[in-house]
This record gives structure tokens, sequence and C-alpha cells, in this order.
């Protein structure tokens, strides 16, 4: 499905990346978080170009709403591409504690360094990246375990930089969730849209549900069945489908006619709360 790109670039996200290109020197480590129902359409080619030179830690964040067996797929990709991966739900103690074992091991060569030329030790220095609404905010609030970075589940929250020292041995930086200034092939924007890390707004709700219907026809029948009590004639067509959904949930006008709209709606938010099915929507090549 290659269709024109989308062209966009909020204003904050420009000062944004050339913030981070600025502080780079001064960085360790490079924490990169990606959702894990996208882990290819969730990570910025940009960030991919400027931290190449950089430990890299990628994490898969949001395991809880993916398919797993399909995960551990993707964390061999990562491993072979020169990133250390963890998958991880953030509300969840071990797998914190997992990402600051992945930030201590990439960083232990500062550390042994240091050792070497007689110098104190010196805090590991982390800085947090990715797309917004992968987890950034809510990554660093547990490391550090208080509230340090604000979180919101709408795109584009963080808009500016912060440190947040952890202890001694961790300062963090967090950065704003930066979107590429465009994407030729328009079905990352499409999957960055169900996921929430888009705003739906860039793309015609038409496209995204007949796009989201046609990826659970394809891989996903008996769940989208099951979940909304579908027979076989509410399949005929994407119509139909949105039908069934409104007569299970009672999604009803007025005048006893079905409510798309709120059909529709539900459709999109259930799938992206991974009520409908946990899965992972890009395909590994």
């Amino acid at each position: 499905m290659q269709q024109k790109g989308i062209h966009w670039f909020p204003g904050h996200m420009q000062k944004a990346m050339r913030e981070i290109q600025e502080r780079l020197k001064l960085i360790d480590v490079i924490v990169e978080i990606v959702d894990s129902r996208a882990p290819r359409s969730s990570k910025n080619p940009f960030l991919e170009n400027i931290t190449n030179t950089k430990k890299r830690i990628i994490v898969m964040s949001k395991k809880d709403l993916c398919d797993i067996s399909k995960l551990e797929k993707w964390k061999q990709y990562y491993k072979e591409n020169n990133y250390i991966p963890v998958e991880a739900d953030l509300n969840n103690n071990s797998d914190i504690n997992k990402i600051l074992k992945a930030i201590a091991e990439a960083g232990k060569d500062k550390i042994e360094r240091n050792l070497r030329k007689g110098m104190k030790p010196q805090a590991i220095r982390a800085m947090v990246i990715g797309i917004p609404n992968v987890g950034k905010s809510t990554l660093i609030n547990r490391l550090s375990k208080r509230g340090s970075a604000s979180t919101a589940n709408t795109p584009g929250h963080t808009r500016s930089q912060q440190w947040i020292k952890v202890d001694k041995t961790l300062e963090l930086l967090d950065t704003p969730g930066i979107l590429p200034p465009h994407y030729e092939d328009k079905e990352i924007a499409i999957h960055l849209a169900l996921i929430g890390s888009m705003k739906e707004q860039n793309i015609p709700l038409s496209e995204l549900l007949s796009y989201l219907l046609e990826f659970l026809m394809k891989n996903h029948l008996p769940e989208l069945k099951e979940r909304y009590d579908l027979k076989e004639e509410d399949l005929l067509d994407e119509r139909k489908i949105v039908e069934g959904v409104c007569r299970r949930r009672g999604l009803l006008l007025r005048q006893g006619e079905f409510d798309y709209s709120k059909g529709e709606a539900l459709l999109l938010k259930e799938f992206k709360e991974g009520l409908i099915v946990k899965t992972i929507i890009d395909e590994l090549c």
C-alpha cells in the first residue's frame, strides 16, 4: 500500500530536533522508545541517523497491547542492527528494572574509562527519545520514582527538554516527541494514527477505518466477529460491519437508525486500546 505521503512539521518539533543534535555530545546512551504494536512505523528515521554513533537501547513499550510471539522476532531484528532491545510494559516494575540494567550495561564503558583515569565515577547520561505518545515521560517518571515529567495520552504533549536526576549513577534527558517532517509511505502514517502516535485528524477517518477493517478481516477475523457478535451477513462490506457494531452496542439515532459516526469511532478506539485484538500492525520483512 504505497500512497502519496503526508507532509507536515509543527515548529516545536523542528526546534526539538535541533536541540537534540546540540545535546548529543553530552550523552553516553540513547534510550529510544517505540510502540510494540508498530515497531518500525513508530521509529523516527531522523533519530536513527543522528544517534548511530552512540550506544543505543530500544525500548518496545506497550507490550501488553501486542502479540508477544511476534515481538520476539522484532527484538532479534533490532539486536542484529546494533541495538539493545527491551520489551516492556512501563507499568511493570520488573520491566522497569530490565531497562535500568540495560542502561547500566550500555554505559559501563564510561564508568570503566573514568576508573582507569583515577576519576570519580560520573553518572551515566541517557537521552530518552521517540515519537509522540510512545511512553517517554511515563518511563522517566517510573525510572526516577517521581512525577518529574508530565504525561498525557495525546501526541505532542512534551514540548521542552529537561534533565532529571535518577540517582548518583544515572541522569536522564527527556525530549519532546518528534515525528519526521513527512512520511512518503502513507501506510506508516496510518499505522501511527491507529496506535495514537499521530493525530487522527491528519488522515481522513474513512481511510483509517478502511485500513483497519481490511487489516482485521485479513489477520484477525475471529477476534473481530467475537468482539461484536458479528454474523456472516455483517461481513459483506465495511458499512455492514459498522452496522453490526452499532447493533451490538446499541448505537442508534433517535429515529432508530444506526449511528455510523459512533460505530466508526468505537472501532478505532477499541483497536487502539487492545480490546479487539492484541497485535502488531507492522510486518517484518
